[in-house]
């Protein structure tokens, strides 16, 4: 039991350590460029995404699909060419995943993280 909250608690440490690092820039007054905004966008987005499924496991799958539009979004809007069409790849990657672990289409061992 304490070995699951230990997790649980290094867990909300990540999320609030990317939660930081995402709001940093706008804090210390750097100059606020388009890869900073979506670099802020994303870490932040991690982090609460990260918070959401260490309490509510079962909305694994609904935030891991939310992660991929906003990852594709944010890169293909803010960021500039080649690195826009990446972070869209990834971004659809990510959202393929979610819908294949919707239908149990997954391998059983990538299911596992998916249905705890």
């Amino acid at each position: 039991m304490s070995r699951i909250k230990t997790f649980k608690m290094l867990g909300i440490v990540l999320a609030i350590v990317l939660i930081i690092v995402g709001i940093l820039p706008i804090i210390r007054g750097d100059v606020l460029t388009n890869d900073t905004v979506a670099t802020s966008i994303i870490l932040i987005l991690l982090g609460i995404a990260y918070i959401i499924i260490t309490f509510k496991p079962e909305w694994t799958k609904a935030v891991f699909f939310f992660e991929g539009i906003v990852i594709g979004v944010v890169g293909y809007m803010v960021l500039a060419s080649p690195y826009n069409i990446g972070f869209a790849i990834i971004g659809l990657f990510i959202i393929v995943i979610a819908i294949l672990a919707y239908l149990m289409k997954l391998p059983k061992g990538i299911l596992k993280f998916f249905y705890r």
